[in-house]
């Protein structure tokens, strides 16, 4: 079992930016895929960032502004966030897949993006 805990969400003007943490409780292998997804009110969660094996995969509305990046050395995941856009407000979590079918998630962290 792995736990996922997510942080550095907030309140943040349009245009400014914020980095997100996800901590594992255990290693990060590198075929492991670790994604960020987002759920805003009365919506469905989407996949805003993956990266697995140095591979990474971005949401169109995303690409050019966020960032993903892995840190093996303390187990965490990172979704750098510039140039946020009150689009971008929700709740912002952290999955990580592994080969075989382990699926594990965050609780999420909520992110405000005020106009």
């Amino acid at each position: 079992q792995v736990h996922l805990v997510e942080s550095g969400g907030g309140l943040v003007q349009a245009g400014g930016s914020l980095r997100l943490s996800c901590a594992a409780s255990g290693i990060i292998f590198s075929n492991d895929v670790m994604g960020w997804y987002r759920q805003a009110p009365g919506k469905q969660r989407e996949l805003v960032a993956a990266i697995s094996g140095g591979m990474t995969n971005y949401a169109d509305s995303v690409k050019g502004r966020f960032a993903i990046s892995p840190d093996s050395a303390k187990n965490t995941a990172y979704l750098q966030m510039n140039n946020l856009k009150p689009e971008d407000t929700g709740v912002y979590y952290c999955r990580m897949q592994r080969p075989g079918g382990m699926d594990y998630w965050g609780k999420g962290t909520l992110v405000t993006v005020s106009s």
